[in-house]
């Protein structure tokens, strides 16, 4: 009976009926104190937290490997226990904590390799390659994989197998070696279907996907997500299906039937909101976004790409998932294009004498923002502010924003209120605070003078103080409807009269040296 219960509960497990499979365990576990041994109650224990991990219990996952770790300790069981250190390590994986989990995987490998035992051998192999692909050690990787695939076909295990073969997949797609790809591909979804294992069929058919649209065999990929969605309907797994939508908006975005990629976007983050995948919901987002920038709908585009940011760094300061620095690169190198259209789109589209402005004081302040020493990240963040410091300029009337003549105490007024108007856009937009603290104060003056909240010297954000600079030297070189641009030289003592005055005298110094 033990062994009917521990046999529908594996045959359940592969079929990704996780319920089912943890009703099994559980039963099996019930009677091991009447038909079972130490072994068998370590290996209960740790299928428990199998399941608990993939369905993405990570607390409960890790009760059950302790739990498993500690029968086999009591009862000198070194395969069991070097089991139970694979599965923590694994826990602590899934929280992107890379350097523990290294740690785990290792010290289970020795243990295994003392006790000869192959199979164990290879599970560390496979993992500590997923950690090498994970880092970006592409080559660490690759060696990793085969090690693991050549300990499995000796072994027979089919399924261990395929799943090497989907990861190495992945590797060679890194590596934008095609053909490599599809044959491992093709390989691991023949093995999993050997197995059984609709889970890694299902797996293998989004990865795929992934690879026939970098390669724009745009019908392959709708096949492969037919049959992704196919398998994961059955297994009524939401945080798969989510995934196959977010590749069906990609597929309509990249062969230009918008309409459909938005309803499949839309489809992608609801799932991935209702299966509590935050990395999912990020990347819908950022592929959605991509859809708005091709439409020129960039305010939309912006918002999507700033929820995206936000989760992603929420997750890094988190660490809690795999590979969250290579996503972060990938989203920020289409941020910048995104936010630099809407604040142009904002700012230069009501007044022609401002035409590439943003752009201007974007490179300014960056140069400045690194001859002052900046982290590449706060430069990063600079750049953002410069491109939409004047997005509240939207709320001044044009007449006022083009008088060629001295304003009005009134009309003074109604542009000092463009700062606020831009910081409340920005907060609304998902920016984040660094971005907002530069859109309200870059109007300050370092004698206190400035607006909107008369701060003084150094109680002016230093970012801000860093796009006020940049932003007056832009304003003096450039052509207004009441007087030619200033020359180069004119600028600078313009700049100089103004040092110590509404402006940070050492920034001016260092911008000059610059200039």
């Amino acid at each position: 009976m033990l062994e009917h219960s521990i046999e529908a509960a594996q045959e359940a497990e592969r079929a990704g009926a996780w319920d089912v499979a943890l009703a099994r365990y559980e039963e099996a576990f019930s009677r091991l104190s009447r038909e079972g041994d130490a072994g068998t109650a370590a290996s209960v224990l740790r299928w428990i937290g199998r399941v608990h991990r993939e369905r993405g219990d990570l607390e409960l996952a890790q009760e059950m490997y302790e739990a498993s770790s500690a029968v086999a300790e009591a009862g000198g069981l070194r395969w069991h226990a070097a089991n139970a250190l694979v599965g923590l390590a694994s826990v602590e994986q899934w929280r992107g904590r890379l350097d523990e989990a290294e740690r785990l995987y290792t010290r289970a490998g020795e243990i295994s390799e003392e006790a000869g035992d192959d199979g164990t051998c290879a599970i560390v192999c496979q993992n500590l390659a997923i950690l090498a692909n994970i880092r970006g050690d592409v080559a660490a990787a690759l060696e990793g994989n085969r090690s693991a695939l050549e300990r499995f076909r000796r072994l027979g295990n089919d399924r261990a197998a395929s799943q090497v073969l989907n990861n190495l997949g992945m590797s060679y797609v890194d590596l934008g070696d095609w053909a490599a790809a599809e044959r491992a591909y093709d390989e691991a979804s023949t093995l999993a279907e050997v197995a059984g294992d609709r889970y890694m069929t299902g797996a293998v058919e989004v990865n795929r996907a992934e690879l026939y649209l970098q390669r724009e065999r745009f019908e392959q990929a709708r096949e492969s997500c037919d049959r992704a969605v196919q398998v994961f309907t059955g297994l009524r797994s939401k945080s798969w299906i989510a995934e196959t939508y977010k590749l069906y908006g990609m597929l309509y975005r990249d062969t230009g039937k918008p309409e459909q990629a938005d309803t499949h976007f839309s489809l992608a983050l609801g799932l991935a909101e209702a299966s509590q995948n935050r990395l999912l919901e990020a990347e819908a987002q950022m592929e959605w976004a991509l859809l708005r920038m091709e439409e020129e709908r960039y305010q939309d585009a912006v918002l999507y790409l700033n929820r995206a940011l936000g989760v992603f760094r929420q997750l890094q300061a988190r660490r809690e998932v795999m590979d969250i620095e290579r996503r972060l690169s990938r989203l920020e190198a289409k941020y910048l294009p995104a936010v630099r259209s809407w604040g142009a789109a904002a700012v230069e589209s009501r007044d022609r004498y401002r035409t590439g402005c943003t752009q201007r004081i974007a490179e300014y302040s960056a140069r400045l923002g690194e001859r002052v020493g900046l982290s590449c990240s706060e430069v990063t963040w600079l750049r953002v502010g410069a491109f939409v410091h004047e997005v509240g300029s939207s709320a001044i009337p044009v007449q006022v924003l083009g008088k060629p003549g001295a304003l009005t105490p009134a009309e003074r007024e109604v542009v000092q209120v463009h700062t606020v108007v831009g910081e409340a856009l920005v907060s609304q937009m998902g920016f984040p605070a660094e971005v907002q603290t530069m859109v309200r104060s870059h109007h300050e003056r370092w004698n206190g003078s400035g607006y909107p909240d008369r701060l003084r010297g150094e109680a002016i954000p230093r970012s801000a103080r860093i796009l006020g600079v940049a932003s007056v030297y832009d304003a003096l070189t450039s052509e207004r409807p009441y007087r030619p641009a200033y020359s180069r030289g004119e600028a600078l003592a313009v700049l100089e009269r103004e040092s110590g005055v509404s402006l940070d005298p050492e920034l001016v110094g260092n911008f000059r040296a610059l200039v």
